[in-house]
């Protein structure tokens, strides 16, 4: 491929849609964009990309289409009419996604002759294009080996095996990590809130040196089995977190910001019950 010349068409122009198109333009892709809604392509048109009427227009001036539409049954309901024009060609689908769904997707284009990649993409958009952003693909290691260089401008490619769906895969639990985070932040903020804290200098003075401290220890022993290990004391830790649950209670947080803490209770009671 010649990456600089590789014609690019991306379908989806919601914020992820602009974000990658901005990044392929910064790096001198031809790109032709296509849009359900129009009128979002304008400072992108303005900057040299091309809007195309039509789904078929769009497929059809690229070596290369990226999906990134809201869901699978917009990613089907926006290629159907496109076959004719896709095959032969590779989609790259960096449309969130269930495993199924991308193995299913991956089945239906495979009649149609045509190769997918699947994507997930480990950035938000004014993160896309910047040293911090990584996209997840899976599917075929030849077919990532040709597509990698030319969408390395929106982040940095990392396949994560053959299965089309892993992508799917590894994007969702990476998420659930983050998300798990997010609720754990939430809580501790209005935990302090509830019982008249500075919840500014929590943040900054306690939370987030303490949260940077303790991440690497909590991914390193994430684990599925029941044991805990012994430097943990899940004794201890099951009696601490029911004090964490009953000091939110009596501060008045709402129980259902506290979901996060009666998992790892019940995990810590698991390990105890498996001695």
């Amino acid at each position: 491929m010649n990456m600089s010349h590789e014609r690019i068409s991306i379908l989806g122009l919601g914020a992820m849609g602009r974000a990658l198109a901005s990044a392929l333009l910064e790096a001198g892709r031809e790109v032709t964009l296509w849009n359900r809604t129009p009128g979002k392509a304008g400072g992108l048109v303005a900057r040299g990309a091309r809007e195309a009427s039509s789904v078929e227009d769009a497929v059809g001036a690229g070596d290369l289409t990226v999906a990134c539409l809201l869901d699978d049954a917009s990613v089907r309901e926006t290629l159907a009419p496109a076959m004719p024009k896709l095959a032969g060609r590779t989609l790259v689908n960096l449309t969130s996604g269930s495993v199924r769904q991308a193995r299913e997707l991956a089945g239906w284009l495979e009649r149609y002759g045509v190769s997918l990649l699947a994507g997930g993409i480990m950035a938000v958009p004014p993160t896309v294009g910047t040293g911090g952003a990584f996209i997840l693909y899976s599917g075929a290691r030849d077919l990532f080996d040709r597509v990698a260089p030319v969408l390395a401008p929106i982040g940095r490619p990392h396949w994560v095996g053959e299965d089309p769906g892993f992508a799917a895969l590894y994007d969702m639990a990476a998420l659930s990590g983050m998300y798990g985070m997010g609720a754990g932040t939430d809580h501790a903020v209005a935990l302090v809130h509830a019982e008249g804290g500075d919840v500014d200098t929590f943040k900054r003075e306690v939370l987030q040196p303490w949260m940077e401290q303790m991440l690497p220890i909590m991914v390193a022993g994430a684990d599925v089995s029941e044991s805990v290990p012994d430097e943990y004391n899940p004794a201890m830790q099951a009696t601490g977190l029911e004090n964490i649950l009953s000091a939110s209670g009596e501060a008045g947080v709402p129980a259902d910001l506290a979901g996060h803490l009666r998992a790892s209770l019940w995990r810590m009671r698991r390990a105890l019950a498996a001695r």
